[in-house]
């Protein structure tokens, strides 16, 4: 049976760039310019799978997916890495002085804040997805119009590039998670990873507890997010990404874990891709 893949945003986006980095260039996707309508049509079984990104290495993480994962009680099976290379792209035949507007996504503004810095003449707007922004001014033919995306998009949609590389940080990444209705089993794969979430009871000591087991089973944290918890004021959820060696001890330290949490809920086992 044919994947079918749910990315955020349109051809030409890092989502689109990451499912064929992760697929292969032949996959086959489905647009969605909201995190929302993506998981909705997981949850229907209308893809198979779906990219989404998590946190970026400027911009940091993107809580409410978090909550997405979490609510829609769907698995993590997969994690990549990309670089991510913002670029100022217009119709051919502009310069960056007569551009009056640009629209991108928030994360890739915040991105390049110090680049339009440098050009107060500039109104940044935000907008649902990069990619979709460049295929929009190509399709009306907007002029005085720019959208900060990938290369990629600026090639599909014929756009020409004002400037390349406008990020703050040139290490500039993000962290996209593969997300599934199933989970991922062993099967002889490679599993070293494992996302968490769990709540604690309020008392002293409770998180430091629990990394202590986390350090005794040999597993490594790689990432830990809080998260307040609506229905219950001053108190948390945290979201932890462990590494292991050893799928057997992971199980054990789970075992002791749902013990001592007041919820505990594997997010999702898969291989570490760094």
């Amino acid at each position: 049976m044919e994947k079918i893949i749910g990315i955020q945003g349109a051809q030409g986006s890092f989502h689109h760039l990451v499912a064929q980095e992760y697929y292969g260039e032949d996959v086959k996707v489905l647009e969605f310019m909201s995190f929302g309508e993506l998981v909705k049509s997981l949850v229907a079984g209308e893809c198979t799978e779906a990219v989404m990104a998590i946190e970026n290495s400027i911009a940091g993480s993107i809580l409410p997916n978090y909550a997405l994962i979490d609510e829609n009680n769907l698995k993590i099976v997969g994690e990549h890495y990309i670089p991510i290379n913002m670029n100022l792209m217009a119709l051919p035949g502009q310069g960056i002085e007569s551009i009056k507007k640009v629209y991108s996504h928030p994360m890739a503004l915040l991105q390049c804040k110090d680049f339009f810095k440098e050009h107060q003449h500039i109104k940044l707007i935000e907008d649902t997805d990069t990619a979709e922004v460049a295929k929009r001014i190509a399709a009306k033919g907007s002029k005085h119009v720019a959208a900060v995306a990938s290369t990629a998009a600026a090639k599909i949609f014929g756009l020409e590039i004002l400037a390349e590389s406008i990020h703050t940080k040139k290490s500039n990444a993000t962290r996209f998670l593969i997300i599934s209705k199933k989970k991922k089993e062993p099967n002889g794969d490679v599993v070293d990873k494992a996302s968490l979430k769990f709540e604690l009871e309020s008392k002293r000591g409770s998180l430091v507890s629990v990394l202590n087991i986390i350090r005794d089973f040999d597993m490594d944290m790689t990432k830990i997010q809080s998260m307040p918890i609506i229905e219950a004021p001053w108190k948390y959820s945290f979201f932890v990404d462990v590494k292991f060696d050893n799928y057997s001890e992971f199980q054990k330290a789970m075992e002791i874990l749902e013990v001592m949490t007041e919820q505990l809920h594997v997010l999702g086992t898969y291989k570490n891709s760094l």
